[in-house]
């Protein structure tokens, strides 16, 4: 098997790569790849999620700059999947608790079994070209993402559904179509998501609803924060991400929010300093969505991951919730 080179930030340091990857494509028995794949990644080591369906694949994987780069070389060669979509970035320590290899039903789940991206999408627009686009007074700007994330950080100017699932995006965008668009000339339509899935899904969407002019950010918020500096961002927080770093900003770099893993929400300090926050067990936002039960359970967890960790051991319970809210993986 060919080695693919690892690219910057993962070379040469810190010595984890994060790869987020998706690629819409046609695959007759995902099941069948399911076994193979797994097997693959634990041979090298690799922890995250791959989901597989019928309509391609999705997932976040860390592992050393090597074993992603051989992971990504056999993926590539699955069926339409030499043009993968994959942003790398680093972490100092291990960002997933385990390796799986999933079958779903759809790799980021609408719930429009009608709509398919390779037949219709959205405009694609390069990261130093989204801001002349968001910029202009004849676009308007949609985060695809759910609430919980566009707390974090979004856009200047971004409008947030305030969706709590990505399920919900075609019922708030009919139910919201006509303050959207307006009875005349019809606006430009920018819409971005972290890594760019979720808006493949949801141009394919407004396409479909007869939306003509509809782009959306190519690689997503991660290639933005990648490629745009700083001090020329539009981009105001932090970039909530599916893994333990919680958060990035520019240049890929861990944020500064920490993980509720009751509910699997960020924690900025003001939710840490709350007298709703117990470690492993509640936040302000999901403290009262939990009952007393739940929270003895995760407060057992949380002690017998405490022990295992000091005994340098990782405990079954630390997968419990991980990727929450209806995980969407690299995006």
């Amino acid at each position: 098997m060919a080695r693919v080179m690892s690219v910057s930030p993962c070379d040469p340091r810190p010595p984890l790569c994060v790869a987020a990857l998706y690629r819409f494509a046609r695959f007759a028995d995902p099941a069948a790849m399911q076994g193979p794949l797994q097997d693959l990644c634990g041979a090298l080591g690799l922890r995250g999620t791959l989901l597989l369906a019928a309509e391609g694949i999705n997932g976040t994987i860390a592992g050393t700059p090597e074993a992603i780069g051989d992971i990504l070389n056999y993926i590539r060669g699955l069926p339409d999947c030499a043009d993968l979509d994959v942003k790398l970035s680093s972490a100092s320590t291990m960002p997933f608790h385990r390796m799986k290899v999933r079958v779903k039903r759809e790799i980021v789940t609408m719930g429009e079994p009608a709509i398919d991206p390779r037949a219709s999408v959205g405009t694609y627009v390069e990261p130093g070209d989204w801001n002349a686009l968001i910029s202009d007074p004849d676009t308007i700007v949609i985060d695809t993402r759910n609430s919980y994330e566009v707390a974090v950080g979004t856009f200047q100017g971004a409008i947030d559904p305030q969706t709590s699932s990505f399920r919900d995006f075609p019922e708030w965008f009919r139910s919201q179509r006509a303050a959207l668009l307006g009875a005349g000339r019809q606006p430009k339509v920018a819409m971005f998501c972290t890594g760019g899935i979720r808006c493949e899904k949801s141009t394919a969407f407004l396409k479909q609803e007869g939306v003509e002019d509809v782009f959306h950010l190519k690689g997503g918020i991660l290639k933005y924060l990648e490629t745009v500096p700083q001090d020329e961002s539009l981009w105001r927080g932090e970039c909530f991400v599916f893994d333990q770093r919680v958060t990035i900003g520019h240049g890929l770099a861990q944020g500064n929010y920490e993980l509720c893993h009751a509910c699997r929400r960020p924690l900025a300090g003001a939710d840490l300093a709350s007298p709703l926050y117990e470690a492993g067990v509640s936040c302000p936002a999901c403290h009262g969505e939990r009952s007393e039960a739940q929270r003895a359970s995760y407060r057992e967890r949380h002690r017998q991951e405490t022990l295992a960790a000091r005994r340098g051991q990782a405990h079954v319970g630390a997968v419990h919730g991980e990727h929450g809210h209806g995980h969407e993986q690299a995006d």
